[in-house]
């Protein structure tokens, strides 16, 4: 789960981390009186849960009340990246002298929390990562015992010249690995993160995001959570408690397992296709979430064909013909369908699916081919194959 920069900010603040004074505004009558509160020179900033608001027009330094007024206005009238702009930041403005870039991360594969750290700040993370990964130095950190006080004492002496910075940045980092560990973070971000005014560093900007799977552990942080953030298709779909995301192909999938929905989503694009989501219906026997899986999946006008791939454990098969076979009924079925439907209670589930003039296929790359094919031949889109 993704915050908004504000929300960030409230967060690093209860943690000591020293940021310029703001205030939120969602309408455009309180740009003034927000602008006076901090003194008039700010900086206007849209909220959006996007990169790149910079370059979309979506920040701008206001020297005077009047200019923060024109130009909140112009950045309430902004769509960034499909967000619309309804809420804006005015911060106070900064002196900045200088910009590093600092930044904790999950790193699955050295089983740490890698901080991240950078002269060149303010830049696009991802950019420098690819193009100059030199510039950027790691360091990991683990839960029980942190750092390895060499390598960070050295990364700090590397990136801040000054003892003075050093202590500052030390003690900034410190409290946001600690923001980190105790809202089960998987990135904060401090970019830029700047020598300001009275020679003192601090956080111009805030980005934060969560581990979804330790959200009920913090309500707290739930109740952050942005509507934009989700699509209907995955509200619904949590709703239902199927597990959801929104992919960018044609294929529809509806698959029982994590691991055999990630194997499946990996074997379409091998066979030359492209998963329009991943849906997982996980593993019980409730016709229902069938129903509702293909509720979702049909609704997407980017699907060209559906994929049902169940390896029947815990799922019983025959539950999975009993929810195609509801869907039948309850809604307009006018894709092509390929099940593949093996597993417990196999023999039952395709009993039914035939009676209804449905066929269950054995082979699962058998059925992707199937599928990648019907997906993208649109004349043999007469049904189930």
């Amino acid at each position: 789960m993704n915050i908004h920069e504000y929300q960030a900010k409230e967060l690093f603040q209860s943690y000591g981390i020293p940021i310029k004074p703001f205030r939120l505004v969602t309408e455009v009558s309180g740009l003034a009186q927000a602008a006076v509160e901090l003194g008039g020179e700010t900086i206007v900033k849209a909220q959006v849960l996007s990169g790149g608001r910079g370059k979309a027009g979506g920040v701008k330094y206001a020297k005077t009340v009047d200019d923060a007024v024109r130009y909140g206005k112009e950045i309430f009238n902004l769509t960034i990246k499909g967000f619309p702009v309804e809420k804006i930041i005015l911060t106070e403005a900064a002196d900045i002298k200088k910009e590093f870039y600092a930044g904790f991360i999950t790193n699955r594969n050295s089983k740490a929390v890698t901080l991240m750290l950078s002269k060149a700040g303010g830049m696009d993370i991802e950019d420098l990562a690819l193009n100059a990964p030199e510039e950027i130095l790691k360091v990991d950190f683990f839960a029980e015992d942190g750092a390895d006080p060499d390598l960070y004492d050295s990364a700090l002496k590397e990136i801040f010249e000054r003892e003075t910075h050093i202590a500052q940045a030390r003690d900034i980092l410190d409290k946001l690995y600690r923001l980190f560990l105790d809202k089960d973070c998987s990135l904060t971000e401090i970019n830029p993160l700047s020598i300001v005014d009275d020679d003192t560093l601090m956080a111009i900007d805030a980005k934060m995001s969560f581990d979804d799977n330790a959200l009920f552990a913090h309500p707290e942080i739930q109740a952050l959570e942005n509507p934009e953030e989700s699509s209907q298709d995955e509200k619904d779909a949590r709703d239902a408690g199927l597990s959801f995301v929104s992919l960018d192909g044609e294929i529809g999938c509806i698959v029982n397992g994590a691991g055999l929905a990630m194997a499946t989503l990996d074997i379409i694009k091998l066979a030359g296709g492209e998963p329009a989501n991943f849906l997982d219906v996980g593993g019980s026997s409730n016709p229902n979430k069938v129903l509702t899986a293909l509720k979702i999946i049909t609704r997407n006008p980017s699907v060209s064909a559906i994929l049902i791939n169940i390896f029947g454990g815990i799922t019983r098969c025959d539950d999975i013909a009993k929810g195609l076979l509801m869907a039948r009924e309850q809604i307009k079925m006018d894709l092509p369908l390929v099940i593949r439907l093996v597993g417990t209670n196999q023999d039952e589930g395709r009993a039914l699916l035939e009676e209804a003039g449905l066929k269950a296929y054995d082979g699962l790359s058998e059925s992707v081919d199937k599928v990648v094919k019907l997906a993208y031949s649109r004349e043999e889109n007469g049904g189930n194959q």
